[in-house]
């Protein structure tokens, strides 16, 4: 390793993810990235039984808290420094995976430093780009192309705006972290009916924020992009990096299954120029589109917080921007990335998925001199328990889908067994007959 990347490894870190995702792979990445650095590496997941707990590189696993109140995380991550730690004034670096973990811990630094290290964010610089109504207002502001987005105050509005931006639409919720677990609610999804319109708008009590109706811009191959970085606290990002989604789940429109390092200046342009805009600080990762009618890369989404794909910018020295983010705030500076072009990130559940769902591909072939290694989310040599335990739990996942899903076909094509006669229309006569 090189000497500037040294790391200070009698400081801790604890990675925070509230949201109930088991196959999130970015928190298995955050803990192989620092734990191979030798870095203590523990972390506040949802569940004792997701696969990450079987990482060799976690030294402890808490469980979140019941609800996502700030103040009951900031309790337990207190707690857990002091655990980690013989010396109370022993700094603990906090590492959030979600969006309701940053914006938790950004609203709670000031009473959680100096004895957890975190970038110098507040709550309401996060909400600007966190919320997507917010970042459509900011990116209006400062003349970002954006989808076209538009905000109804009720279903008859909804329906008129989704008509207006041509159907099928792009529907979000502002506020995804507020969604209720199990309640059926997708942070985005695309609509084709007016009644869809309707049917999801009457849910916005139900799901605690704005509905968000937004032009779709259309998929094709090469189209969809993303920018990673950290900001240190002088403003300098030495790690960002651009890279080319190959495959996504769901297909067309979901998170990256399959990723690869590949220069985009347009893209590390316009992404800079916002961080620089913003004042923005800590790790982020940005989700652009070609809009080919036009020409220009629309910003689609920006999460104040490493995305699970992080470890696609990792360099040949090792430094990706959960290392560079660790350095920083130990006070060590932070190099610039020495480009790996042609890297290749796989995330082999969903891949799969993507691979079954369309076989032809999106992107076109890499020439030999531009392919360079594939790193597995899942899958690693040095730490391979965590893989067969993903797999495990997948299968069990997609079998009790496929069995719900077999369920209501089997309940559909029953139907009601009988009809009952309106009470004022029967006779003595009258019985009850199958439909």
């Amino acid at each position: 390793m090189p000497p500037s990347q040294r790391f200070d490894t009698s400081v801790p870190t604890v990675l925070v993810r509230l949201d109930r995702n088991p196959f999130h792979h970015g928190t298995l990445g955050a803990a192989r990235s620092l734990g191979r650095a030798g870095i203590p590496v523990h972390a506040v997941i949802e569940s004792s039984t997701s696969p990450v707990v079987h990482s060799r590189y976690l030294r402890s696993v808490r469980l979140r808290p019941g609800t996502d109140s700030g103040a009951e995380l900031s309790a337990l991550l207190t707690r857990i420094a002091d655990e980690i730690t013989d010396d109370p004034s022993h700094p603990v670096l906090a590492v959030p995976l979600d969006d309701v973990s940053a914006l938790a811990l950004a609203r709670h630094r000031p009473g959680l430093a100096p004895r957890l290290l975190l970038p110098e964010q507040t709550e309401e610089q996060l909400l600007k780009v966190a919320d997507k109504a917010e970042l459509a207002e900011t990116c209006a502001e400062l003349g970002l192309p954006h989808p076209r987005t538009e905000i109804p105050e009720g279903a008859d509005e909804a329906a008129a705006m989704a008509w207006s931006l041509g159907l099928p639409v792009v529907a979000k919720w502002s506020r995804p972290w507020l969604l209720p677990a199990g309640g059926g609610l997708r942070s985005t999804s695309i609509v084709r009916s007016l009644a869809e319109v309707r049917e999801l708008y009457a849910r916005t009590p139900e799901a605690g924020s704005r509905l968000l109706l937004q032009e779709l811009l259309p998929a094709g191959r090469d189209l969809d992009w993303f920018f990673h970085g950290y900001v240190d606290a002088a403003g300098r990002c030495p790690t960002g990096s651009t890279g080319r989604k190959e495959r996504s789940w769901p297909d067309g429109a979901g998170l990256t299954a399959s990723g690869r390092w590949t220069v985009n200046p347009t893209v590390e342009r316009t992404a800079r120029d916002l961080l620089d805009a913003l004042g923005y600080r800590g790790v982020c990762d940005l989700d652009f589109r070609l809009n080919r009618a036009t020409g220009a890369y629309h910003l689609l989404d920006f999460n104040p917080r490493p995305g699970a794909q992080f470890r696609l910018f990792t360099d040949p020295d090792g430094l990706d921007v959960v290392r560079a983010l660790h350095l920083d705030l130990t006070g060590r500076p932070v190099p610039p990335h020495s480009p790996a072009y042609g890297r290749r990130f796989l995330v082999e559940n969903y891949a799969a998925l993507s691979l079954l769902a369309s076989p032809r591909r999106r992107y076109a072939p890499e020439p030999d001199a531009a392919r360079g290694r594939t790193e597995c989310a899942w899958f690693a040599a040095d730490d391979p328990v965590p893989a067969l335990a993903m797999g495990a739990a997948w299968l069990a996942h997609l079998l009790r889908k496929a069995l719900a899903a077999l369920r209501r076909a089997l309940a559909r094509r029953r139907g009601p067994a009988v009809t009952a006669v309106p009470p004022r229309a029967r006779t003595a006569g009258d019985q009850l007959t199958p439909r």
